[in-house]
């Protein structure tokens, strides 16, 4: 499963906000928080997608903080009505109080939809499923929105639940698939390798997106190699929870070190555009350096022509052969041929 190369999407859940809040929002950040995805399931179904990214909210227990934003209040508009987003449980959303427009409110929603689509197609290579940890902005909080439970314990042990509440124990490679008697998790990756791509079809690989040693200690606290967690943690080699790697920019000198962590063995993300330098000019060069550093995880804002119209370029980000997974051009075996249908 690390022998292929796989395209997914940035903020996979994101929607823009309605007009009279994205006038509000243009006065600090204009047009950087503009763009939309299709939903999780058409993105799996309709595009070259196999990676997945959510941003995940810790709400109080009763639930219900989110449910009326600040800049909804600013443009005269009623509190949202989304039972998901009143009731208990983690919430997906890029920034509470600002940019909150999701296709799923909740974690558990959005997994659902996924595990759905991947009971209909059985077949699927393994998808990587980035969580990006969040918290509210300490300005909204001054400005009078709330205020996010801290990522503690508690809230660890939650996001695993929520997560073993939706896929079961078949279906999710964690790192107690991975770790070998004796030895940490790195260790294990870098002798023993990944389940084959055969026994990883129809699964789902959870993985940190917050390289944030404080945010991460509460996860890793008395289970240094992740025993028992469902997420692998965006590490650092020589760490003993090192499976999982992140270098955001593929270009120059990085390509040659993502290769290098290929070649070892560590799961690496990669991104082939950030917003919206490549939309505007049309410029394929980071694409080009994600491809040929053979990071397994490509991330794109841009998985479809059409996406960037608006910003005047064609751009997109797509494997050379326009499918959703590839043969890994820089570890697999020359017996690799077809990856996916």
């Amino acid at each position: 499963m690390n022998q292929i190369q796989l395209l997914g999407t940035h903020n996979s859940y994101h929607r823009e906000v309605s007009f009279a809040e994205k006038k509000i929002q243009g006065e600090s950040d204009p047009d950087n928080l503009w763009y939309s995805h299709a939903s999780l399931p058409v993105q799996l179904d309709q595009q070259p997608v196999r990676q997945l990214e959510l941003d995940v909210m810790p709400d109080s227990d009763r639930g219900g903080l989110y449910t009326n934003p600040l800049i909804r209040q600013k443009a005269g508009l009623p509190p949202l009505d989304d039972p998901d987003l009143a009731g208990p449980g983690l919430k997906v959303m890029h920034w509470a109080d600002h940019d909150y427009n999701t296709t799923c409110s909740t974690l558990v929603k959005c997994l659902r939809q996924v595990k759905t689509w991947s009971d209909a197609n059985p077949n699927h290579v393994p998808i990587p499923i980035l969580l990006e940890l969040k918290a509210t902005d300490p300005k909204m909080e001054q400005l009078g929105g709330p205020k996010s439970p801290p990522w503690d314990a508690k809230q660890f042990d939650r996001l695993d639940t929520e997560i073993r509440s939706v896929f079961d124990a078949d279906e999710l490679i964690t790192p107690d698939t991975i770790r070998h008697r004796g030895l940490t998790l790195e260790e294990s990756v870098l002798r023993h390798g990944w389940p084959s791509l055969a026994q990883a079809r129809g699964k789902f690989v959870f993985l940190m997106d917050n390289k944030d040693a404080k945010l991460q200690a509460p996860y890793l606290s008395g289970r240094p190699n992740l025993e028992g967690r469902v997420l692998f943690t965006d590490s650092a080699p020589g760490r003993a929870d090192a499976a999982f790697l992140e270098e955001n920019d593929p270009t120059g000198a990085n390509t040659a070190k993502i290769q290098d962590w290929v070649r070892k063995g560590y799961l690496v993300r990669t991104r082939s555009d950030v917003p919206f330098g490549a939309a505007r000019t049309g410029d394929t060069r980071q694409l080009e350096a994600a491809l040929a550093s053979g990071a397994q995880i490509v991330s794109t804002d841009f998985p479809v022509a059409g996406l960037a119209a608006r910003y005047g370029s064609d751009y997109v980000a797509q494997l050379p052969d326009g499918g959703p997974a590839r043969c890994n051009p820089v570890d697999a075996p020359r017996s690799c041929h077809t990856v996916e249908d």
